[in-house]
């Protein structure tokens, strides 16, 4: 069993890892491959975009086909990305070698957590679970100054180089350790849902990188045909009747805005090489702060959560995270209060990720229809954070110079955290919380 953990878990660290590890490198990628900076917002939202392909496909295949082939299939895909990633010889080519490692990565979660699901008592399921989401804390606070050190000391491509260990270790494990069973409990994939969708995001990031109304509205189109859609799909990506209470429609709304919000998280580092001339290294560290705080403060929001409701804890960390982000756009041209709105901000987002939301959706749905909920929580999260550095990109694209266009973004980013400040608001407080409005079923 827990060398079972041991492999999910080391899995899932190597996909997480690659996200947070490149941001460090972000102007050393730009010079490379002679890319302005807007341009650089491609290296996250495609990424993100794939994951969710691949989330819905892995998951799928995994239940038809087993669980070790399909995981062994995820971590090979991230192993191949990463060696055209090292050798890619221009940005075209950098980005598609960005999309095969999503396609292996964002696999790799769900089919641990459905491997978990198979073999771990349920007395015990939510501990096993806990221990593999935990790497994904790990990975952002490391991750950003591992990136640093590697492009400041050696090069970037040497980040990818280090996936290559990984993925075989992760490999000869998992052919021992994951188990093979292929219990074919889904039903069809959605494939119709899943080009509205990947289109429509596709579209709109490209709209809003390239400040291309035209192609904005089409994406925006796309997802509507996409919500149609799923409310008649047999075996719909998005179950549209899983928001069964104005609660939940608001929850999942404001998924989707923190999701934007931690798009912030992915520039830091090169705003803070372009403002303060800081190494790769040493942007990293600095930006690992936030990291480290936001999981230092996740387990405090959630005891926090019986005490003060979800709503109140909601609050507290978009009013912290709104004062950090405002603080940096107005000051990260000065190295110490930069630093302590990257501190205050990491604090804030402590608040708005991990526990909340989820405390929120168990509460509000039954019993048979949790899991598909909070998988649900994850692709809202997913959605906001294209969105976000999606909306980044094209600010700083459209700006006049460089640090221009990471102000501009940073203050968008804190019209954004007044947004979620405004859903928060409009959640249940805790008394009302407490009291279930829908009864487990049977």
């Amino acid at each position: 069993m827990n060398r079972l953990l041991a492999t999910l878990a080391l899995g899932v660290f190597a996909g997480a890892l690659d996200l947070s590890v490149l941001s460090p490198a972000l102007p050393a990628l730009g010079r490379a491959f002679t890319v302005q900076t807007g341009d650089l917002a491609w290296i996250f939202t495609l990424y993100l975009l794939v994951t969710v392909v691949s989330i819905a496909v892995a998951g799928s295949m995994a239940d038809r086909f087993g669980r070790r082939p399909i995981y062994l299939i995820c971590i090979s895909l991230f192993a191949a990305g990463s060696i055209v990633a090292i050798l890619a010889p221009n940005y075209p080519v950098f980005l598609i070698a960005r999309a095969i490692q999503a396609l292996g990565a964002g696999g790799i979660f769900p089919v641990a957590t459905a491997a978990i699901g198979d073999v771990v008592p349920p007395a015990r399921r939510g501990a096993a679970l806990g221990i593999v989401a935990a790497t994904w804390g790990f990975a952002a606070v490391i991750g950003p100054t591992i990136g640093g050190l590697i492009t400041h000391y050696v090069s970037w491509r040497y980040i990818f180089v280090l996936n290559l260990p990984l993925a075989a270790i992760v490999f000869a494990m998992a052919l021992k350790e994951v188990p093979a069973n292929a219990p074919r409990q889904r039903g069809a994939l959605d494939v119709v849902g899943l080009v509205l969708l990947c289109g429509g995001l596709l579209a709109l990031m490209d709209g809003l990188i390239s400040s291309e109304v035209v192609m904005g509205l089409a994406g925006v189109a796309l997802l509507v045909g996409f919500a149609f859609w799923e409310r008649s799909a047999r075996n719909p990506i998005v179950p549209l009747e899983i928001l069964r209470t104005p609660q939940l429609v608001r929850t999942y709304a404001l998924e989707v805005v923190i999701g934007i919000l931690e798009g912030s998280l992915f520039f830091i580092p090169a705003v803070l090489v372009a403002a303060e001339g800081l190494s790769a290294a040493a942007a990293g560290f600095v930006a690992a702060l936030g990291a480290f705080m936001f999981v230092l403060v996740i387990p405090a929001s959630g005891r926090a959560l019986d005490r003060i409701g979800s709503r109140d804890v909601l609050l507290a960390g978009t009013i912290v995270s709104e004062i950090g982000l405002a603080l940096f756009a107005l000051g990260f041209n000065s190295l110490p209060v930069a630093v302590i709105a990257i501190v205050i901000a990491g604090a804030g987002f402590g608040g708005l990720l991990g526990a909340p939301t989820r405390y929120i959706v168990t509460n509000e749905t039954p019993q048979h229809a949790r899991a598909t909920a909070v998988g649900l929580l994850s692709q809202a999260l997913i959605v906001g954070q294209i969105l976000g550095s999606s909306l980044a990109g094209g600010l700083m694209s459209a700006a006049q110079t460089e640090l221009a266009g990471y102000r501009h973004a940073y203050l968008a980013f804190c019209a954004v955290a007044f947004v979620a400040l405004l859903l928060a608001a409009w959640l249940k407080p805790r008394d009302e919380e407490r009291r279930r409005p829908i009864e487990e079923a049977a």
